[in-house]
């Protein structure tokens, strides 16, 4: 099942090997590969140890029938309607977006704390050992290629940024990009548990300032530089897990779990990098929320999109409940028949999609002017997919629902335009 990153539009090809990971995550040893992102010299390998420097409501519901998601916008109250559900045992458990708007929660603190000291974002390591400043441009510049490669749209819009945002951006993108690549990339039949747990040693190894090789040194010094905390990092390594050991989700309680692990935590990862526009009266939360209701849409995106290439993978990424409500079954995903019910089935599903990325629209607005062009490009571009989906028939069993060049230069201007808009613009339009 393949990530939807925030900032992707349409990645066009693999990565070779995972950017030099897959054989050490394997083996256990600190090598390197030939993959052509990371240089065979070993004097490139970066040791230096860096050190570290009104909310919404809303609802969702896996009823087949209507989709019941609601919001609401009522101040003071938690975006989690059903904090609490019981289980079969009888006791109360937390539901997964309650779990979810925890880890969002500790974010957005993260980024006020961060805020009263605006001096903190210029930190930068107490002492610079020879060649070090030379090996870090390196290695951000490693990952601007590989993220102008694999995300052409979004680099172009990184490039309106500062700076420090563009490179720090660049670093995301490529960790998430290798760890997506553990489970979804040509050898990921070879990844086991134990390749993920070391994966997630590394990436704790990168949080302490000891970074293994130029691309985890970029994020290292990433860190130091912006409030970015580890859990956003760690629950989507996570989510790797689950694509090894689940196929089946029965309730969107579930899915939605898994779409936050994979997706939603990128848009944790990048707000602190974006920034928060300095006149915005949105709350760090509701920016917070709505980064991460871009994340679930765009991931949903993905799910209704791949249907037909998931099946033939033995993998279903859709409720099972809703499923069996619609009159469908996983034997009718396998047979790839495009019938009544799964028109019906499926408008649902797109509906409920549009619903996150209405939400996630509320928060484009209060970034960084910088930082929102690529966003809304990334959005808009994404949010046609869904376009095509309808535009052939719901038939994703055979058909790749995709967004042509033409339309994606399109948009971009209209993203441009969209961008231009202060977050005091657009309070005074919807009060209009």
């Amino acid at each position: 099942m393949s990530v939807a990153f925030i900032w992707v539009v349409s990645p066009n090809s693999e990565v070779s090997n995972c950017f030099g990971f897959l054989e050490s995550a394997r083996e256990g040893n600190r090598l390197f590969d030939s993959s052509r992102y990371i240089s065979r010299d070993r004097s490139l390998i970066c040791h230096s140890k860096f050190k570290r420097g009104n909310k919404k409501n809303w609802k969702y519901s896996s009823s087949n029938a209507d989709l019941s998601y609601s919001y609401s916008g009522k101040k003071g109250k938690s975006p989690i309607v059903s904090s609490l559900v019981a289980n079969p045992t009888g006791e109360m458990a937390t539901s997964s977006e309650q779990k979810v708007y925890d880890v969002v929660l500790k974010q957005a603190a993260l980024v006020k704390k961060q805020l009263k000291n605006a001096e903190d974002y210029d930190v930068k390591p107490d002492i610079v050992l020879p060649g070090t400043l030379s090996l870090l441009s390196e290695a951000y510049d490693r990952c601007g290629e590989v993220c102008a490669e694999y995300a052409k749209t979004f680099y172009l819009g990184t490039l309106l940024m500062t700076p420090e945002r563009r490179r720090a951006i660049w670093a995301i993108y490529v960790w998430c990009r290798r760890t997506d690549e553990l489970v979804d990339g040509p050898n990921a039949s070879h990844i086991t548990p134990k390749a993920l747990d070391r994966w997630e040693s590394r990436l704790e190894d990168i949080f302490r300032g000891r970074p293994f090789d130029m691309l985890d040194a970029a994020l290292s010094d990433t860190v130091t530089r912006f409030p970015v905390d580890i859990q956003p990092f760690k629950d989507m390594i996570e989510g790797m897990r689950m694509d090894l050991i689940k196929s089946r989700y029965k309730n969107f309680d579930e899915l939605y779990l898994y779409c936050y692990y994979v997706a939603g935590t990128v848009g944790l990862m990048s707000v602190p990098i974006m920034g928060i526009a300095p006149e915005t009266q949105a709350t760090t939360e509701s920016v917070y929320n709505a980064a991460l209701a871009l994340g679930i849409a765009n991931q949903l995106t993905n799910i209704l999109r791949d249907v037909g290439e998931d099946a033939r993978r033995g993998r279903v990424y859709l409720p099972q409940d809703e499923l069996a409500q619609a009159g469908l079954s996983d034997e009718d995903i396998f047979a790839g028949k495009v019938t009544d019910k799964w028109r019906t089935f499926m408008k649902n599903q797109i509906k409920r999609a549009r619903l996150f990325f209405d939400e996630a629209e509320k928060g484009v607005t209060e970034l960084n002017s910088a930082s929102r062009w690529p966003v809304w490009a990334s959005l808009l571009l994404y949010r046609q997919i869904l376009d095509e989906i309808e535009a052939n028939d719901y038939n994703n069993f055979t058909r790749r629902a995709y967004v042509s060049k033409p339309k994606k230069v399109l948009a971009l201007p209209v993203a441009y335009a969209k961008s231009l808009v202060s977050p005091s613009r657009m309070s005074s339009l919807i009060q209009a």
